[in-house]
C-alpha cells in the first residue's frame, strides 16, 4: 500500500526536474531553451527565441549567482552614466572659462573686497554728510589685497534740515545765569561782556532797606519789577557805581537795556550836591539818548521822567546786571 504523501513527493521531484530541463548551461551562462505555459489542460513546455530567452534571463535570473551578476551589471551602467554626465558638466565649465574675458576670470577666482556707499538724499535742503560717491566698478577694478572691507567716510558739513545755510553757533544760547531775565540778556551781550564776568555774582539783596520815596528806594522797586537784581545797602546815589562793581555787577558808560541804572555824581546834571542821584533807564532812542523814571523825597512815592542826550549818558556810570 502506497501513501499519498509518497506520491506527492515524486510528483514534486518530477516537476523540479522538468523546470531544470527548461534551461541549459552554455559556457557558464544561463540560456533559456523553453518556458512553461499555463493552459486549461495543464503546464506545457514551449520552445522560444534565443534573444527572448536572453532577455528573460536578464530580467529574471534563475540563480542567486545570476542575480548578483545582474546587480553588478546595473551598478556598472549607473556609474558609466554618472561619469558621462560629470564629464559633460566639466567640459561645459571649461569651455565657458576659455571664452570668458581675463578680467572676468580674475574676478571669479578672487574674493573681491566689499564696498559701502552713501546714498544722496533727493532734497537739496536735506542734511547730508558726504557729497562723494565711489562707483562699484572702480572698487572691483582695484581690489585691496590686505583687507576684505572698505570703511566709508563721514566727512562733510552738517547743515540745517530746512536750510542750506551752515549752522551759526553764535545764535545758540550760551547763558549760564540763574536769573532768567539776565540769561535772556546775556545772549545779546556776550561780545561786550567784560572778561571773566560772572552772571551769578552776589547781588547784595536782602530786601528794600531804603527810605520811602527816595531815589534809591524807587530804583530798588523798579529793578525788581523788571526781574533784575539790586543791592539793599548800596549807599547814597553817588555811591552806587562803586558798590555795584564791588559786588560783581557789570558797570560801564553805555545804556544797553531798559532797566539799566544811571548813576549821578554829586551835583552832576542837577543831582543833589551832597548825595548824588540814581535813576532807571526806561527807553533808549536810536541816537543814543535815553528817557528815565526817577523819584525823590518831595515826590511822596510818585515818579517823574527826564531825557538825557547820548553825550550826557556817556559821562555817567551805567549799572547793567
Amino acid at each position: 500500500m502506497k501513501h499519498a504523501a509518497h506520491k506527492a513527493a515524486k510528483v514534486s521531484q518530477r516537476r523540479e526536474s522538468a523546470q531544470r530541463s527548461l534551461f541549459a548551461s552554455s559556457h557558464g551562462t544561463h540560456t533559456a531553451k523553453a518556458t512553461l505555459v499555463q493552459t486549461s489542460a495543464g503546464t506545457m513546455s514551449v520552445e522560444i527565441d534565443q534573444a527572448l530567452a536572453a532577455r528573460i534571463n536578464e530580467v529574471a535570473p534563475l540563480t542567486r549567482r545570476a542575480m548578483r551578476e545582474s546587480a553588478r551589471a546595473a551598478d556598472r551602467r549607473s556609474h558609466i552614466i554618472a561619469s558621462t554626465s560629470l564629464a559633460a558638466l566639466v567640459g561645459t565649465a571649461a569651455t565657458a572659462m576659455a571664452f570668458a574675458k581675463p578680467s572676468d576670470a580674475a574676478v571669479a577666482a578672487a574674493d573681491a573686497p566689499t564696498a559701502t556707499t552713501q546714498i544722496k538724499r533727493a532734497s537739496a535742503n536735506a542734511a547730508s554728510r558726504s557729497e562723494d560717491r565711489v562707483p562699484l566698478n572702480e572698487t572691483v577694478a582695484q581690489p585691496q589685497a590686505t583687507s576684505a572691507t572698505q570703511t566709508s567716510s563721514n566727512e562733510g558739513n552738517w547743515q540745517l534740515s530746512d536750510s542750506s545755510a551752515s549752522l551759526d553757533v553764535n545764535s545758540m544760547s550760551r547763558s549760564t545765569a540763574n536769573n532768567p531775565a539776565i540769561a535772556a540778556l546775556l545772549d545779546g551781550d556776550h561780545d561786550a561782556l567784560p572778561a571773566g564776568f560772572d552772571p551769578n555774582h552776589a547781588t547784595g539783596d536782602s530786601g528794600n532797606a531804603y527810605e520811602f520815596s527816595q531815589c534809591t528806594w524807587w530804583v530798588y522797586v523798579r529793578r525788581h519789577q523788571l526781574g533784575l537784581p539790586a543791592g539793599s545797602h548800596m549807599g547814597n546815589g553817588n555811591m552806587w557805581g562803586n558798590s555795584a562793581r564791588a559786588l560783581g555787577y557789570w558797570v560801564d558808560h553805555q545804556a544797553r537795556h531798559v532797566g539799566d541804572i544811571m548813576v549821578f555824581a554829586a551835583g552832576q546834571d542837577g543831582a543833589d550836591a551832597a548825595y548824588g542821584h540814581v535813576a532807571i533807564i526806561e527807553k533808549i532812542n536810536p541816537d543814543g539818548s535815553v528817557e528815565t523814571s526817577e523819584s525823590g523825597s518831595v515826590m511822596n512815592g510818585k515818579t517823574y521822567s527826564r531825557s538825557y542826550s547820548a553825550q550826557q549818558v556817556s559821562q555817567h556810570d551805567i549799572i547793567h546786571y
